[in-house]
């Protein structure tokens, strides 16, 4: 489903950074985001995305307008790309979005760059 939904139906994707625990259900995810990040769990068909220490597998929570959606992936032959560095809860573009779930940073690898000196 994540694979092929269309970035229309989800208007807002976040992706917690860092460590969650894959042990955790509807309720104590929905907790984190309120609790952590003081976010609005209750805008339909937003999505937040976590992943634990294994980069094979993420969770998505969704609330749909009526109740919560528990959505979880579990890739085979490769890794998601996830942002370890900071703790921190970031909005993705439909890009970044098709990125991920692609099994492709959400970040540019390659910077622009000032060179000091000419050859």
């Amino acid at each position: 489903m994540l694979k092929d939904a269309d970035f229309n139906y989800f208007p807002t994707v976040y992706v917690v950074c860092g460590y969650t625990d894959m042990r955790c259900g509807i309720d104590s995810l929905a907790a984190i985001i309120e609790r952590k990040y003081k976010v609005s769990l209750f805008v339909p068909n937003t999505l937040f995305l976590f992943c634990g220490r294994s980069s094979t597998r993420i969770k998505g929570l969704l609330w749909e307008g009526d109740g919560f959606l528990l959505l979880y992936k579990r890739v085979e032959q490769w890794r998601f790309v996830w942002p370890r560095n900071s703790d921190e809860l970031r909005q993705l573009r439909a890009e970044q979005y098709k990125w991920l779930i692609q099994g492709f940073a959400i970040d540019p690898l390659i910077y622009d760059t000032n060179p000091r000196f000419s050859a």
